[in-house]
């Protein structure tokens, strides 16, 4: 059987499909500043000589907070009640950059801030064509 195709919710995010994934952040040339995602002017000296780069996959979580409730336009075809709380904060890669993500736990006893995470690719939802279409987000690393 073939295996499905799968897209990245935006190829400007993550490399997919990959065997290893990562994340796309650009480095300036000039102050060496880390953003993501990819911007075309540096955040912290406006230069524009920025390189598209290949972030770290492995980093500490910084924070993090629940998303208890359903956001307005999450998906327009899912029912409410289907709704399942989850989990956003910033995981902070040593060196380059800290990264606001989802976070792939089923529950708050399971995320520490300054514990190790690592980045995971998932699938977000089904294209009407049968396309997976594949969204990043942060897991607790695996020691």
């Amino acid at each position: 059987m073939a295996e499905k195709k799968q897209v990245p919710i935006d190829p400007e995010l993550f490399v997919w499909p990959a065997d290893n994934p990562e994340l796309l952040g650009s480095k300036c040339g000039e102050c060496k500043n880390v953003a993501f995602p990819v911007v075309k002017r540096c955040p912290k000296c406006s230069n524009e000589n920025l390189t598209t780069v290949g972030l770290k996959t492995k980093g500490t979580l910084w924070t993090w907070t629940s998303q208890m409730f359903r956001p307005k336009n999450l998906v327009d075809n899912l029912d409410p009640k289907q709704f399942k709380p989850f989990y956003l904060g910033y995981v902070e890669l040593p060196g380059e950059v800290r990264v606001q993500t989802r976070l792939f736990v089923e529950d708050s006893s399971q995320l520490k801030i300054g514990m190790s995470m690592e980045l995971e690719i998932r699938k977000l939802r089904d294209e009407s064509d049968g396309t997976e279409v594949m969204t990043y987000g942060f897991k607790p690393a695996v020691a």
